[in-house]
C-alpha cells in the first residue's frame, strides 16, 4: 500500500509543479500587462474607460457606443427613437427592444415614477432638445394627456402609441445601458480588470492598476450648472458593481425666486419639489441603476426606501436636505463599500 501511494505521489508531483509554475506566470503576466485608457464624448457627455489589456480597443469601444446612440439618442435625427417619435415605420433592433422592456419593468415597479414618455413635458419645461417657454397649468394638463408608459407598447419589433403625439425619451436610461454595453464588450475579450464611466454612470470589475478595488466618488450636490465642481461627498470601493447617480444640481434654472430642476414628475407634470438632492444607486447592471436613480428623484425619500425594500439587489446612497442641513442616508449593505 505504501509503495503504491508513493508512486501516485511521484506521478502527481510534475502536475502540481506545472500548476504552480502556471499560476505564477499568470500572476506575473497580470502584473506586467498594461492598463489602457481612453476618453472622449458620446451621448452629449464625456466618457472615461480604463482596462487591463495588451492593446488599444478604443475603435471597437466607440463603435459599440455609436450603436447605442443610433438606437436611443433623441439628438440623432436618424436614430431609431427619433424615427419612432416622428411616427415613421421602423423595425427596432435588439438594443432598443431590451431597453424598452427594462424601462417598462422599472415603470411598473415604481408606479410610473420612471416613464420614458415624459419627453413632451421635459421639452415644455425647457430641459429637452426644444427650448420652450415655461408652460402654464393648462399647457401642463394638455401634455399630461399624452404622457404615460402604459399608453405605448411593443408589438413585435414596432412601437404602438395610443396617440401619435407621444414621444419616447431614453436619456435617463441610455447612458447606463451604454456603460453596460461597453463593459460587456470588455468582458467578451476576456478582460477582468476594467472601469467604464459614461457621463457619471459606472461599471467596474476586478481591480485598478494600483491593485486595489476601484474607488468611485459620489459628487457633493451643490448647484453647479457648468459641471466644473468636483467636490466629493464620499468615495465608494466599487468592485464588480454598476453605479448611477441622478440629481438636480446640474440641469436647472431659476425663475423669480424658485428653482426649476430637470427631473419631471410624470404624474403631476411639474419639476419635482422635494428634499432629495441626489440619488446614487448600485446594482449589477448600470441600466437598472440609471433608471432607478431617476425614479428615486421623482418618488422622494420614503418612496425610494419602499422600492429598495422589495429589490434586494439595489443599494442606494441618498443625499437630502433636512431643513437647510445636508444629510445622508444609505443602504446598510453599502456600509462596507464606503472608503475610510
Amino acid at each position: 500500500m505504501t509503495t503504491t501511494h508513493n508512486k501516485r505521489l511521484l506521478w502527481q508531483l510534475p502536475f502540481l509543479t506545472l500548476l504552480i509554475i502556471g499560476t505564477v506566470l499568470i500572476i506575473r503576466q497580470q502584473h506586467s500587462m498594461p492598463y489602457q485608457k481612453c476618453s472622449g464624448t458620446i451621448f452629449g457627455t464625456t466618457y472615461h474607460i480604463t482596462y487591463q489589456y495588451d492593446h488599444d480597443l478604443q475603435p471597437e469601444i466607440e463603435a459599440k457606443m455609436l450603436e447605442v446612440d443610433n438606437a436611443l439618442s433623441m439628438f440623432n435625427k436618424k436614430s431609431l427613437i427619433s424615427l419612432v417619435n416622428n411616427n415613421q415605420p421602423v423595425q427596432l433592433n435588439d438594443m432598443f427592444v431590451e431597453v424598452f422592456q427594462l424601462a417598462q419593468q422599472v415603470s411598473d415597479d415604481t408606479d410610473g415614477a420612471f416613464d420614458i414618455t415624459v419627453a413632451p413635458l421635459v421639452n415644455a419645461w425647457g430641459f429637452g432638445f426644444k427650448n420652450e417657454q415655461m408652460p402654464d397649468a393648462h399647457a401642463v394638463d394638455s401634455l399630461k394627456a399624452i404622457i404615460g408608459y402604459k399608453k405605448v407598447q411593443l408589438d413585435g419589433r414596432r412601437i404602438k402609441k395610443s396617440d401619435p403625439r407621444m414621444m419616447l425619451d431614453c436619456s435617463a436610461i441610455a447612458k447606463g445601458y451604454g456603460t453596460d454595453v461597453v463593459a460587456r464588450l470588455l468582458a467578451d475579450r476576456g478582460i477582468t480588470n476594467y472601469m467604464v464611466e459614461i457621463g457619471g454612470e459606472v461599471v467596474t470589475h476586478g481591480i485598478s492598476e494600483k491593485r486595489v478595488p476601484w474607488k468611485i466618488g459620489v459628487t457633493k450636490p451643490t448647484d453647479d450648472p457648468l459641471g466644473a465642481g468636483n467636490e466629493l461627498q464620499t468615495v465608494l470601493n466599487l468592485t464588480d458593481k454598476a453605479m448611477a447617480t441622478s440629481g438636480n444640481y446640474r440641469n436647472f434654472y431659476y425663475k423669480g425666486n424658485r428653482k426649476y430642476a430637470h427631473t419631471i414628475n410624470p404624474k403631476t407634470g411639474y419639476p419635482v419639489q422635494h428634499n432629495i438632492l441626489s440619488a446614487t444607486v448600485l446594482t449589477n447592471r448600470c441600466v437598472r441603476a440609471d433608471a432607478y436613480a431617476t425614479a428615486f428623484m421623482v418618488m422622494g425619500f420614503e418612496g425610494a426606501r419602499q422600492v429598495l425594500e422589495r429589490n434586494p439587489d439595489l443599494m442606494a446612497y441618498i443625499i437630502y436636505d433636512d431643513k437647510g442641513e445636508t444629510k445622508v442616508w444609505y443602504s446598510p449593505s453599502l456600509q462596507d463599500k464606503i472608503a475610510k
